[in-house]
């Protein structure tokens, strides 16, 4: 007989809790905070970087477009008959604690909204793209205003609403300016961040668990990466005029910057930061979340994420990008070394692509060659990208993040954003 493993898990990048890694979750309390230091500013001299990735060459741009292509294709294969993408099927792996179906429905709708994101940047404009856009876009608008917690204690929906977010700011764009379905999608960004509201940790920012008391309000300590994420789709929305309530934001910023380290590592969540020298809150360990925390504060206006700041850390994610690669594919979460898990792959390196695009032209080339490279030797036989057997659900989410990561390595780009 199998014997089932019970697992806790964030869509993305995941938690395991174990009493010796994860006990301060269920009831650490405030106590004082990690202060980052003053970053100078400075360009980064090769001398003084920390860890330096060596140069490679960037693959043909007949390759690139060729594996985008090929992921593109996979998620029109891929898509459900309703539009959706993913399911609760088990294929591989363990089943991971999803409360049903509040879990599954969050999961579902977080990647169908991934793979919209994804076919609308790098799909092109063929019917058969466009068809999937159409389907998936009903799909969403339907479901998305249904998705709450699936249980007191898990707060899946919060990677719904930020990647729900995302996808909603693509489909406005396409939309004309007197076109209805404009505010019908503008509307349901407005209530998102509702969403955003309600299931806002107490101290600010989001985590996806509530170990503590189950409360309206989430008591649990926000999770830096979790914060990350939905301060990009924020952004996001704010860049096309629907500005999200200030005090959200800053709140979600000062979360993350509590959990910041002098190097710039991020602790995994704020319950840890008695314990900053946990191996998951070292540099290595942080590979994962340091490239999303970096962007998020950057584009709020955080002035200590500086070029030199990017750049020292896409240098570390190539260059050390053993760490996580060892933990591609592994079946548990947490279980490498570092206590990295097999679903921060994709997660990070998607997140780098936007650090990338920060950097002056001149600097992107080198990290382009070095994220294609990468991302082109993983793809699967069939056109897919997967970093850890998750239900149904990483193959789509892996292949959207990789397929967006792709997007950004296509051109030089003409200036920071």
């Amino acid at each position: 007989m199998s014997r089932t493993v019970p697992v806790l898990l964030s869509l993305g990048v995941m938690l395991v809790a174990t009493p010796t890694l994860w006990d301060g979750a269920s009831g650490a309390r405030q106590g004082v905070f990690l202060r980052p230091v003053a970053d100078s500013g400075s360009a980064p001299e090769e001398a003084d970087l920390p860890v330096r990735a060596s140069a490679v060459d960037m693959p043909p741009a007949d390759a690139l477009e060729a594996a985008i292509r090929r992921g593109v294709a996979f998620l029109l294969q891929d898509q459900n008959k309703d539009g959706s993408w993913g399911g609760p099927q088990l294929r591989g792996g363990v089943m991971i604690y999803a409360p049903v179906p509040g879990a599954h429905d969050a999961f579902r709708a977080a990647v169908t909204a991934l793979c919209i994101s994804a076919l609308i940047e790098s799909g092109g404009d063929t019917p058969e793209v466009k068809q999937a856009i159409r389907r998936a876009e009903t799909w969403l608008l339907e479901h998305l205003p249904r998705v709450r917690r699936a249980t007191p204690d898990a707060i899946y929906n919060v990677w719904t609403h930020a990647y729900g977010i995302q996808a909603l700011v693509r489909l406005y764009r396409l939309r004309s300016a007197d076109d209805p379905q404009r505010h019908k999608i503008a509307e349901l960004i407005r209530h998102q961040y509702g969403m955003l509201e309600r299931y806002e940790s107490v101290d600010g920012g989001w985590g996806y668990y509530d170990f503590r008391a189950g409360t309206q309000r989430p008591a649990s300590d926000s999770t830096s990466f979790t914060t990350a994420a939905v301060l990009l789709a924020l952004y996001e929305a704010k860049q096309i005029g629907l500005s999200p309530p200030e005090r959200l934001v800053r709140r979600a910023v000062d979360s993350i910057i509590r959990q910041r380290k002098s190097d710039f590592s991020y602790l995994y969540g704020e319950y840890l930061k008695y314990r900053p020298m946990d191996p998951i809150n070292r540099p290595a360990g942080s590979l994962g979340r340091s490239q999303a925390c970096n962007i998020a504060l950057r584009l709020w206006g955080d002035d200590k994420i500086s070029d030199r700041v990017l750049t020292i850390w896409l240098h570390r994610l190539f260059a050390r990008n053993g760490w996580l690669s060892v933990a591609r594919k592994t079946t548990i979460p947490h279980e490498s070394f570092f206590a990295i898990a097999g679903y921060f792959f994709y997660f990070g390196h998607y997140y780098a692509a936007l650090c990338i695009e920060q950097l002056p032209p001149a600097e992107r080339p080198f990290f382009q060659a070095h994220l294609t490279q990468l991302l082109i030797k993983l793809q699967e036989k069939d056109g897919s990208w997967w970093d850890y057997p998750f239900y149904n659900y990483h193959q789509q989410y892996g292949t959207a993040f990789a397929l967006m990561a792709l997007q950004r390595c296509k051109s030089k780009g003409t200036g920071k954003n």
